[in-house]
């Protein structure tokens, strides 16, 4: 356990978002190299892993529930040195995570195609996108207990293990993709099933290791199978922090459901296009993202401990070193577009859209890396609603009327991208209003700069440190 209520909040934000954003980026590369390797199988396959990923931001939704109730909780009873508390809510989420994953199953074999035909340009895209999404949806069922097993590690201030645990997995499915997908060393070729397979099987070696992590070496919170019997009234708890920040990934879906509708007048160039433009984005902007989750844990550790000046310190300090990270990965997306998306398709028309979606949206990184921000504060006070609101008005700027832009004459690609711009500005400016708000409500200063005591005091249990 590490202790964030102490020390340089730089210090602690500059050592906790490198191993969290390697975690990140290696996710987002699996999916970048199932993409890279399904491109030899032409258009529609794209379009249909890419459609399908979406799908993913949907069950990310259910996982953000549980990561989300699980650090804010876990952080709050380490600053307040309730080690009790901790294991309690960590042993309730495991139980979670094993419904959750459950759900997730038999979801997608119920789901998988009908949620194809509402967003695929064709039937070819429809029978990708329905493969892949059967192969796949054991990785994101597994996914539940590694995003708990992460989350509980992060609101201790432990961030190594999850980052090497990810690494491994990401390097595993590199090393099946292409034995899976082209037949590479075996001359069986399983195309788009091999990419959700390989996914699938990285993940459960991910959640092996990490469990043999949790047995062998974590103390501070640990598996007690007593624990893991449902309690409703810690449920309510993990779920009253979660299910709004898990309703934020929901209109996430939405607005990449909206993106993929629009663009289907245009054919399966255009959505394979998006497809790849979105992940890469979504790629470029980690760095900044890894800071703003490394802020969440240390502003919930110095909330349960009171410590309301240096919860508004965490604010100030993660804000600027994120838009700070931000302005400097916008200046090769501006620039030099095609070269970051070099490789993924050998479409000119699909490179085309992906390139010119990169030059329009990544304008957005401009004020993005506040919304994280604003965000990860949200959750380390343990009240995400502002966020479910904030994204609630994006969807509802962004996607009625960019249905309605499709139905002119004279419709463009660009204009939604041009408009998603503008909705996410207006969400920059609402984020912080709301937590300036929710600051001045939840952390009224006090002659020694003390916030309000937590809601549920607990004696002091005594810390155990444990190597990272």
């Amino acid at each position: 356990m590490k202790d964030l209520t102490n020390g340089s909040i730089v210090r602690h934000i500059l050592a906790m978002a490198p191993p969290i954003m390697v975690g990140m980026i290696t996710i987002m590369i699996c999916q970048l190299v199932d993409l890279y390797f399904v491109s030899g199988l032409g258009d529609a396959a794209v379009a249909g892993v890419a459609a399908a990923g979406n799908a993913g931001f949907l069950v990310n939704a259910l996982m953000q529930v549980l990561g989300v109730g699980t650090v804010a909780l876990i952080a709050h009873a380490v600053g307040r040195k309730d080690r009790a508390d901790a294991n309690l809510i960590f042993n309730q989420a495991v139980a979670l995570s094993v419904l959750f994953g459950l759900l997730t199953l038999i979801a997608g074999l119920a789901l998988s195609r009908p949620y194809m035909r509402a967003v695929a340009a064709d039937d070819a895209t429809v029978e990708a996108g329905t493969i892949y999404l059967l192969w796949f949806m054991p990785a994101l069922a597994l996914q539940f207990a590694t995003q708990v097993m992460a989350s509980a590690l992060r609101a201790t201030g432990i961030v190594r293990p999850s980052m090497l645990v990810q690494a491994l997995s990401v390097i595993i499915n590199i090393a099946l993709a292409p034995v899976l997908i082209a037949g590479w060393g075996t001359g069986y070729a399983l195309g788009v099933a091999g990419a959700g397979l390989a996914s699938s099987l990285a993940v459960f070696i991910g959640v092996l290791m990490l469990f043999a992590y949790f047995l062998k070496l974590e103390r501070y919170v640990a598996f007690h199978p007593a624990q893991w019997r449902p309690r409703l009234s810690q449920w309510k708890r993990i779920l009253n922090v979660g299910l709004p920040a898990g309703g934020e990934f929901v209109m996430v879906f939405i607005i990449m459901g909206v993106g993929f509708y629009v663009l289907g007048v245009f054919g399966p160039a255009a959505q394979a296009g998006f497809g790849i433009g979105t992940r890469l984005l979504g790629l470029i902007q980690m760095p900044a993202l890894a800071i703003a989750l490394a802020a969440g844990p240390i502003a919930g550790q110095n909330f349960g401990a009171g410590n309301g000046a240096r919860v508004r310190e965490t604010f100030v300090k993660a804000a600027l070193i994120a838009t700070a990270v931000m302005v400097v990965f916008l200046v090769p997306a501006q620039l030099v577009p095609g070269l970051l998306l070099a490789g993924f398709s050998q479409d000119q028309e699909t490179m085309a859209v992906a390139s010119l979606f990169l030059r329009i949206v990544s304008l957005n990184m401009l004020v993005q890396g506040l919304i994280f921000t604003c965000s990860s504060m949200f959750q380390g006070l343990g009240n995400t609603k502002p966020v479910l609101w904030t994204s609630a008005v994006r969807v509802l700027t962004y996607s009625l009327p960019s249905i309605w832009l499709s139905t002119w004459p004279g419709f463009r690609m660009e204009h939604v991208w041009y408009l998603s711009i503008a909705t996410v500005g207006l969400q920059a400016a609402l984020s912080l209003w709301l937590l300036r708000r929710e600051f001045n409500k939840r952390l009224t200063m006090s002659p020694l700069g003390r916030g309000p005591e937590p809601e549920r005091p607990q004696p002091a249990a005594p810390l155990v440190r444990e190597p990272a």
